[in-house]
């Protein structure tokens, strides 16, 4: 818009510069001759004829009647009387302003023009006025505003997110009402965290209620949970149901390298809300802001722990903020500091947890609304083979299901593509043209067999799904996908232990027929060595009684999740008996694992053999070869049914894809 207006004003300028040509230009021999001659009182028949014109089109002009004369610095100005003689058409006498340039004549010429003006009788000369403010800076004005709006064109826009001149400025992005779009009836499958939620859109649209009988509304509501679990869409969703603005910003917002950088953000996003009250504001990933201070290994961080001040006094201060609410969300509530939790900032902690299979279902309904799926198609069958999946991850399965049955040329998108796309996001993406050589390749059948064969004879393991040794995702070069059916939330320690045999299998099994082992069984011995320290540190499944030895808080949220550098809190004697323990459950587990394989050999051959011809075997396969028949030898309606005495129900909290 700005652009448009600096145009508009030069087209203007130049429009009425040729509109207005301005003044005669008088030449100074001209003027002088016509001078000496004396004025038009003194010497009526004064006049001087000169040829104007380019060549071969000249014509006579004749001045005359001088007077009105301004005697100025750079130039002398009056009033003449301009008659052309030739062509006689045009001979019509026209008064007209002059001027005439000193410039060229050099030193103190004033003097000299006086004298001739006042020996030639002119009485109306005079020196010219002083000029006036716009004649002074006119230009100067006239050039100085389009290079200042241009300047602050300039401003506003190093005046953005991450510049220097924007140091103190808030970075929270605003969302009017009618921008947010999202409401409740957007959210599915978190029932409790939104009947939780809404007393704060009560909150926000009927203060008064609450009011009266003493209440006040919360300040602050903490969203927690693991990451893709839906907390910024019920923020928004809280903000769309209240019809209040919506700041919505990130917590490492507000950390700068320059100490008070922060602290100057937090008060100038509060400033902006309490304008705009009542209002949300939204942090997302609160612990990049408000970690626990005190808990550094190298000191503390000032910068840090001055804007988590700010945002503590703030939110419950002496100037405390009336109708803005703070809403955060964070999967690393250990870390948070404890003054931010307390009572009057954060009163409400929501937990945002993975959903079951009736909220998977409910959260699939909403993300298929505009996709053409089969009418066929159950989608609480699909649910039910995502278990652990979150909101973020069931999106992106309706959409990869989408771009598969796309990629096929297919109208509806239907079971095949979703169970496809399942694998693709749990194990990675298939890799058929990766070249192995046979030997390889026979190491990883025999690798994967054994997985799925103990998977299949121990009494605690998940039912296999599928077994393959096609590559697939970064690093695997075969994989075995058990799935439960259904959602666990509790483990026993006899469930532990076979997960540790299922992993040991497969290097058990390169043992026995290849009498050597190989580095695909990386992945599965850190898997399994990590589920035997859990056992002896954390749940206390072993010898060393009912005692836990973490030395400090795990994220319950994150997988893996880190850990504070706290001093060891038992003693060396105590490692080593940790680790002996740990190394006992392992050998434990190989034993097991070597007798059972050496006692099913002839049901581990079968099933390498059947992935060496087809490369992919699935549960109904896997289990007649176990039964040692041959799968081709059936009909394929009678391979393809599945009887209840066949199956072994085992659960577990979410998919397992065993990689060589």
């Amino acid at each position: 818009m700005l652009w448009y207006v600096l145009a508009l004003a030069i087209g203007t300028l130049l429009v009425l510069g040729l509109v207005n040509r301005g003044p005669l230009d008088l030449p100074i021999a001209v003027l002088v001759a016509l001078a000496k001659q004396g004025s038009p009182e003194k010497n009526p028949a004064a006049a001087v004829e000169v040829l104007e014109g380019p060549e071969g089109n000249r014509y006579r002009v004749r001045y005359s009647e001088l007077g009105d004369i301004r005697i100025g610095r750079d130039e002398i100005t009056g009033k003449i009387t301009r008659l052309v003689l030739d062509p006689q058409e045009q001979a019509k006498p026209q008064r007209k302003a002059f001027r005439s340039s000193r410039y060229g004549l050099g030193g103190d010429t004033d003097a000299m023009f006086f004298d001739l003006f006042a020996n030639g009788g002119f009485t109306d000369f005079r020196a010219e006025d002083a000029p006036g403010v716009l004649g002074s800076y006119g230009l100067l004005i006239l050039l100085s505003v389009p290079l200042v709006l241009l300047l602050v064109l300039v401003i506003r826009r190093l005046g953005g997110p991450g510049s220097a001149i924007a140091f103190g400025r808030s970075r929270g992005r605003f969302y009017a009402q009618e921008e947010i779009g999202v409401t409740f009836e957007d959210v599915a499958g978190l029932d409790e965290a939104v009947e939780e939620l809404r007393e704060v859109v009560e909150f926000l649209k009927k203060p008064e209620k609450y009011r009266v009988l003493g209440g006040r509304i919360p300040k602050g509501v903490l969203l927690v949970g693991p990451p893709g679990t839906g907390k910024t869409l019920l923020a928004k969703a809280i903000a769309g149901e209240a019809s209040v603005p919506f700041f919505s910003l990130s917590g490492s917002d507000f950390v700068e390298m320059f100490v008070g950088v922060g602290a100057a953000r937090v008060r100038d996003m509060f400033e902006q809300a309490k304008s705009r009250a009542p209002c949300i504001v939204f942090i997302d990933e609160l612990d990049a802001l408000g970690k626990a201070r005190g808990t550094s290994v190298v000191g503390g961080h000032d910068e840090r722990e001055q804007t988590l001040n700010a945002l503590l006094v703030e939110m419950d201060g002496f100037g405390s903020n009336s109708g803005v609410i703070v809403m955060a969300a964070t999967n690393r509530p250990e870390t948070l500091d404890p003054a931010l939790l307390r009572p009057g900032r954060f009163d409400r902690h929501v937990l945002v947890d993975r959903p079951d299979v009736r909220g998977r279902e409910a959260i699939l309904r909403v993300h298929i609304k505009d996709v053409k799926v089969d009418p066929d198609l159950d989608i609480k069958e699909i649910a039910g083979i995502t278990p652990g999946f979150v909101g973020a991850d069931l999106a992106a399965l309706v959409n990869e299901a989408a771009l598969l049955a796309a990629r096929k040329n297919k109208k509806q998108v239907g079971k095949e593509e979703f169970t496809e796309a399942v694998e693709r996001i749990t194990a990675g993406l298939e890799k058929r043209q990766r070249v192995m050589s046979p030997e390889e390749k026979r190491r990883v059948a025999y690798h994967e067999s054994a997985h799925a064969l103990v998977a299949s004879c121990l009494p605690n393991a998940d039912p296999v799904h599928k077994v393959s040794i096609i590559p697939r995702g970064l690093a695997a070069l075969g994989y075995t996908l058990q799935r439960p059916e259904g959602d666990r939330y509790l483990l026993t320690r006899s469930e532990l232990e076979s997960r540790i045999q299922v992993l040991l299998a497969g290097t058990v099994a390169e043992e026995l027929v290849f009498q050597d082992t190989s580095t695909g069984a990386q992945n599965d011995l850190e898997h399994a060595t990590e589920i035997a320290r859990s056992m002896v540190m954390e749940y206390g499944m072993s010898r060393l009684g009912r005692i836990t030895f973490r030395d400090g808080p795990r994220s319950p949220f994150l997988a893996g999740g880190s850990e504070y550098f706290r001093p060891r809190l038992h003693s060396e004697q105590t490692a080593r008996e940790i680790d002996e323990e740990i190394r006992r459950i392992l050998d434990e587990a190989l034993q097991r694992v070597r007798h059972l394989l050496e006692s099913r050999r002839p049901a581990l051959e079968a099933i390498a053999a059947r992935l060496m011809e087809k490369e992919v075997v699935d549960t109904e396969e896997l289990r007649l070869l176990i039964e040692g028949r041959d799968p081709d030898s059936l009909p394929e309606a009678s391979r393809r049914s599945e009887t209840a005495s066949a199956r072994r129900l085992r659960k577990r909290p979410s998919d397992s894809a065993t990689a060589e």
